[in-house]
């Protein structure tokens, strides 16, 4: 037998989420969901540095639509690309941060990736917005995939350690 704890029950009542005495005693090293997740969030920061890539690529055309003029496009395009580099450096901290072991990174990545994934959902929904590999489906891919790896059991209790 293993000392593992036995996979909660799907009708589980959500009290339980909160009782800290029912919790698992967290793993001595860090769990593969930890390093899976902060592998996806680093990746994740790379999948904002190719969308940046791809912006460039193709911003003649989409200046064209949005009809601006030499001055107003060099201003909305460092707008949009310093946006995404601060995006970019936001998520390469807190994979750092969630590699050490911060719960609170863990929590706002995983907040972060929820919202990434209701903003695509309201987006395909309400206004029939494509999602395809070159537009969202990678991130929203990637998100998925960091939910599912830092919202694990051994990814809380990890995290949530007690620091002595």
């Amino acid at each position: 037998m293993t000392d593992r704890p036995r996979k909660r029950a799907a009708l589980e009542p959500a009290a339980a989420l909160f009782d800290r005495e029912t919790e698992a005693a967290p793993p001595s090293r860090r769990p593969l969901s930890i390093s899976g997740g902060t592998a996806l969030v680093v990746a994740r920061a790379a999948g904002t540095a190719l969308w940046s890539a791809a912006l460039l690529r193709e911003w003649g055309p989409i200046r064209g639509e949005l009809d601006l003029d030499p001055g107003e496009s060099g201003v909305v395009l460092g707008v949009l690309l310093g946006f995404q580099g601060f995006w970019m450096l936001l998520l390469l901290a807190l994979a750092w941060l969630v590699w050490r072991g911060g719960n609170g990174a863990r929590l706002l990545v995983l907040f972060g990736a929820t919202a990434s994934i209701t903003a695509s959902a309201v987006a395909y929904f309400a206004a029939g917005e494509e999602i395809t590999v070159r537009t969202t489906l990678l991130t929203l891919a990637l998100d998925i995939l960091i939910l599912l790896a830092l919202s694990s059991r051994d990814a809380r209790a990890w995290t949530r350690r007690r620091r002595d």
